[in-house]
């Protein structure tokens, strides 16, 4: 069958070109080469790491590494209750995409209720901040500063006394971390005075910024630096089968609604809410929709390996599992 194929670098809507492929091509090994060809690495199949969007009751845990290289670590954090501790980065942008349940964010710049599945915020380089969670889960992501967001808030952060019932200023600790707050990388931990530090939004013009993409576009880009750019990707049955192949930027994706197949030139996988993927550099790719949905999308110049342990792998191509797809459609 033939496939339009687009190749795409970040921060470019438009391909720089579009190619026209037999689909089985594209996905096949290659011919017999006439001369010895050394590839970059090997050719593994797709993995997926995957975090029920459930909430399950469980003591406390830090949050979870997926993906992360010298400059980007990519988390995943399921909280009830309070953090044991306000934090502080040296060197990045924190940015949250909430995934179910309920988070008050306390920050020196204001609190923000996110009760919405689907919004993003960016706490900036420097900010002390701490989370009052009600069985919720959320996405972290960790970038050098400064990030831009690309998209007007949908509203800010603000003074928010008492920030959530119950609150009581009280004995509290701050940690003060590099290194993307990896564990282990905190510098110090030391007392602070919790009201102080809360009523420094008093004295300061900054706030939070809270986004929700546009649902109704196919992609809604939310932050960029010249390195990174992080948005929402949303998909529907049906439609052209159309494959991207990023020239310049390794894609992380996290399912976050719907249902879909990933046809890849490293094998074929069904993914679920709850599923991350890495797709590297220059590596055609498309996606088949069940049902609508939609993907937060993370593109980084660099490499950015898997931390976190493997739930599954993709299939090897095969036109039959192709062909399975669009009986499936039908």
């Amino acid at each position: 069958m033939g496939v339009n194929e687009d190749l795409m670098v970040m921060g470019s809507a438009l391909p720089l070109q579009s190619v026209v492929r037999d689909e089985h091509l594209l996905l096949s090994p290659p011919h017999p080469p006439k001369v010895p060809i050394k590839l970059a690495g090997e050719q593994p199949t797709l993995t997926v790491v995957h975090y029920p969007q459930e909430f399950q009751e469980e003591a406390y845990a830090p949050p979870r590494g997926v993906y992360e290289n010298d400059e980007i670590r990519i988390e995943w954090q399921k909280l009830d209750g309070r953090q044991p501790f306000y934090h502080r980065n040296c060197d990045v942008d924190e940015i949250s995409y909430q995934i179910a349940g309920e988070r008050t964010l306390l920050t020196e710049l204001g609190s923000v209720e996110h009760n919405w599945p689907g919004e993003f915020s960016r706490i900036p380089q420097g900010v002390a901040h701490d989370n009052y969670s009600r069985a919720e889960s959320h996405l972290l992501f960790y970038i050098p500063a400064p990030v831009t967001e690309l998209v007007p808030a949908q509203r800010e952060s603000r003074a928010m006394f008492p920030p959530f019932p119950g609150w009581q200023a009280g004995a509290a600790n701050e940690a003060v971390s590099w290194n993307m707050g990896t564990p282990g990388r905190d510098i110090i931990l030391f007392p602070v005075d919790e009201q102080q530090l809360l009523d420094h939004v008093h004295s300061d013009n900054r706030r939070i910024q809270v986004l929700r993409p546009d649902l109704d576009r196919d992609i809604t880009w939310m932050y960029s630096t010249d390195r990174v750019r992080l948005g929402l990707v949303t998909t529907v049955p049906g439609g052209e089968r159309r494959y991207r192949r990023t020239l310049d930027a390794d894609e992380i994706q996290y399912q976050a609604n719907g249902r879909r197949s990933l046809i890849t030139q490293h094998g074929i996988i069904d993914l679920e809410p709850g599923d991350f993927v890495r797709i590297p550099l220059g590596i055609s790719h498309a996606s088949v929709a069940t049902e609508p949905g939609d993907y937060v999308s993370l593109l980084s110049r660099s490499e950015l390996p898997q931390v976190a342990d493997t739930s599954r792998t993709a299939d090897r191509y095969s036109s039959e599992r192709l062909a399975a797809l669009d009986v499936e459609l039908h």
